[in-house]
């Protein structure tokens, strides 16, 4: 009986795969639009997440699926839900916010759905831009699994002072920086489980004499869990920005990190494609390595503006691994000068209401 039934939900499942978000090439289970595929009696209870902000995608999206399904002879109920933050009819109590580094002025969240994409490399550039704007700026590693920020910084071997109680963070490149790396021996694994993370980065940003900052750039780590949306609670971030590639793998990705941030209530500004193209440095061709992702689309549904696209330039690499990031680097390369547009555009999103995922 086991083994009938999950051959029938993969039949089900095989069958929700043809079904394609109105205009974009992505279906509804690669997308997570699926909630949950359940056997009642002589009928299967589908549950679909309108997890989009455009109704009329919703309505296409339910009509195919029952139309697939009832062509194949399937006995179904299925049910449209409400984005998990809104289900059940009413919408949900957002969790609590705090604000445990007060002084540390507007916090600007950097977050990708996916490793890999140059989340890091974007939240220290980014910081280095908003600097040379004249900005006070902090710049918090909170991703504890894999900090990477003191190397980028090229303070790999700095150790925190600590005052009055306090770690006093490192000053590197005109900002100020704390992170994990600092606080732990060279190469030496981080294994945490998710509530110690979240401990570890509350005291990271309690226990620090951040002083008076504008801006306080959040380096939080890849993915949409648990960890990612404590520490979104705890920084009371004024906005985040989502680092994704161009194409739709890591952009699938970038959509469930606008939706985490939706359920904590914090205001998705916009997000960066990192690695949009390669300008030959002999003949000045500029090529796209990535196909361009038709999900920028739903992006857009979604009401987050694409704030910038980062060249991949090999400098950018090897800056990071130097400790002289491209901003400092070469600030006139084309890399450097997208970064500072970034900070304009960032800086220009927080001055005025920004959509929400």
């Amino acid at each position: 009986m086991e083994s009938r039934e999950m051959a029938s939900r993969e039949r089900v499942l095989a069958l929700l795969r043809e079904v394609r978000y109105p205009g974009l090439d992505r279906d509804i289970v690669g997308l997570d639009y699926v909630r949950s595929v359940e056997p009642d009696g002589e009928r299967w209870r589908i549950e679909i997440e309108a997890r989009t902000s455009a109704p009329e995608a919703a309505r296409a999206i339910e009509a195919e699926a029952r139309a697939r399904l009832s062509a194949a002879g399937v006995a179904h109920e299925l049910r449209m839900s409400a984005p998990r933050a809104e289900a059940d009819g009413a919408p949900a109590q957002a969790p609590r916010i705090e604000d445990l580094a007060p002084t540390a002025g507007r916090k600007i969240a950097v977050a990708s759905g996916k490793g890999g994409v140059g989340k890091s490399t974007v939240a220290v550039n980014l910081a280095l831009a908003l600097a040379d704007r004249g900005r006070r700026v902090g710049l918090l590693d909170a991703d504890v699994y894999g900090p990477s920020i003191p190397t980028m910084l090229g303070a790999a071997g700095a150790r925190p002072d600590s005052s009055a109680g306090k770690l006093v963070p490192i000053q590197a490149h005109g900002i100020l920086a704390i992170s994990l790396g600092f606080l732990v021996e060279g190469l030496d694994p981080i294994i945490w489980r998710g509530p110690l993370a979240s401990r570890a980065i509350e005291q990271l940003l309690a226990d620090v004499a951040w002083g008076e900052l504008d801006e306080l750039v959040l380096d939080l780590p890849p993915g949409t869990g648990d960890v990612q949306i404590s520490i979104a609670q705890k920084a009371g971030p004024s906005g985040a920005v989502i680092v994704s590639t161009p194409q739709d793998i890591a952009l699938i990705d970038a959509i469930r990190g606008v939706h985490m941030f939706s359920k904590v209530d914090i205001p998705v500004i916009g997000w960066i494609e990192n690695m949009s193209s390669f300008e030959c440095p002999h003949c000045r061709h500029e090529s796209r390595i990535f196909s361009a992702g038709s999900l920028r689309l739903e992006l857009e549904r979604l009401g987050v503006p694409l704030l910038g696209s980062i060249p991949i330039d090999p400098a950018v690499a090897g800056g990071g691994d130097e400790g002289l990031p491209i901003v400092r680097a070469a600030p006139r390369s084309r890399a450097g000068a997208a970064y500072h547009a970034l900070a304009g555009q960032v800086l220009a999103a927080l001055s005025v209401p920004a959509a929400r995922g």
